[in-house]
């Protein structure tokens, strides 16, 4: 099945006529664990360097957020792992941190 063309809100286009749109979307799919949210990073135990990697756990495809939910749950053996559909939320700005 083909994937829906996508609602473009904003585009702006540089010099090197590169691309940039700002898509519409339904929700942000985010995994969490054990019903709250996560970070998820990656290191390596023999060197140091370049030091760890945060990886994304938040998408706007639910398929993404339920593969990487499978894959966790499996990784660590466990059901922990789960999807989240967030449509709405609480509006920051940087002096609320």
């Amino acid at each position: 099945m083909a994937r829906p063309k996508p609602q473009i809100l904003l585009e702006n286009v540089n010099k090197q006529y590169k691309a940039e749109q700002v898509l519409n979307a339904d929700a942000i799919y985010a995994v969490f664990y054990q019903g709250k949210p996560i970070n998820l990073r990656t290191l390596s135990h023999l060197v140091s360097y370049p030091g760890p990697k945060y990886k994304k756990v938040s998408f706007s495809n639910s398929g993404h957020a339920f593969n990487l939910s499978d894959r966790l749950n499996k990784m660590f053996k466990t059901t922990d792992f789960s999807v989240f559909k967030l449509v709405a939320g609480e509006l920051l700005t940087e002096t609320d941190d």
